[in-house]
């Protein structure tokens, strides 16, 4: 998951936020990045490009292909951690946080194993993910 967020933007992230949900049979993720001190989706990586590195005119590629091939490879990977679970009788987490540091190269995560947004009428996995990066946007402001 983190070698394809991180090919995604071209190596080129101070941190990379993956969210990933599995309740009742729905699968689900999302992805979002620490650029150059800016929080930002996946969709907006071109805002936080610094105008020193526009010389070079980079911009990273956001087409909407890129970024369902990601959501796919993500999918998948969860889809063989669910396949993994069941073969060690363990456990499948409902939710997963995941931080990768780039320059520091470490992985933190965080596991929740109860239903996290199933049994709330309002909640969905997409909102949960959103309300997550709002939480680390307004954590480094």
């Amino acid at each position: 998951m983190v070698s394809i967020c991180l090919e995604y933007v071209f190596d080129k992230a101070n941190k990379i936020y993956i969210y990933c949900s599995f309740e009742e049979g729905l699968l689900s993720n999302d992805f979002f990045y620490n650029i150059n001190g800016k929080i930002v989706e996946r969709h907006k990586l071109n805002d936080a490009i610094v105008n020193e590195e526009s010389e070079d005119d980079f911009s990273y590629d956001i087409s909407v292909d890129r970024q369902k091939a990601v959501v796919k490879i993500i999918n998948n990977d969860i889809k063989e951690m669910i396949k993994l679970c069941k073969q060690y009788d363990r456990e499948m987490p409902t939710e997963i946080k995941m931080i990768y540091d780039v320059k520091t190269n470490k992985l933190t995560a965080d596991y929740k194993y109860e239903l996290v947004h199933t049994n709330d009428p309002n909640k969905t996995a997409s909102s949960i993910a959103r309300l997550w990066f709002e939480q680390v946007k307004k954590e480094n402001y």
